[in-house]
């Protein structure tokens, strides 16, 4: 069965300085503490990532997935390719600019395992999983804005 969560925050950086910290797919691990490698394996024309091999582990649980990525003006989005531990995975990134350094991030992200968890153990993962996203994101765009 899939779970989902949701989380919503505001990044004092602009909406493009998010979407490059986004795009910069081998500095995944640097801010994101699930991503222990992160390479792209191919672009689109426009030089953005496509395909995406990534190493993770949260929960006790280790895996290498393979994602398809698709880019907007606004959005950062993702969709499970191959898995050893997951059936299915989507997420994105939403991002609106609320002024000239400044914009709202909604981050989803619907995950299906192929083992069976304790309900407890798989709360614990979404919430790190909407956590690292927060937190993570928002420092790199920070910082990356600063410099």
């Amino acid at each position: 069965m899939a779970v989902s969560v949701s989380n919503e925050f505001d990044i004092k950086a602009p909406a493009s300085v998010v979407l490059d910290v986004l795009k910069d797919i081998p500095a995944l691990p640097d801010w994101s503490s699930a991503h222990k490698s992160a390479e792209v394996l191919s672009t689109h024309e426009d030089g953005t990532p496509d395909r995406v091999k990534v190493s993770v582990g949260m929960i006790g649980i280790n895996d290498t997935q393979e994602l398809a990525y698709t880019w907007a003006d606004d959005l950062c989005a993702w969709e499970l390719i191959d898995s050893s531990q997951l059936a299915m995975q989507s997420g994105s990134y939403k991002i609106t600019a609320t002024g000239p350094d400044s914009c709202h991030v909604r981050f989803d992200l619907s995950i299906d395992l192929k083992i069976k968890l304790p309900g407890l153990l798989v709360k614990k993962g979404q919430k790190a999983a909407a956590d690292t996203a927060k937190k993570g994101l928002t420092a790199e765009s920070e910082r990356r804005a600063k410099a």
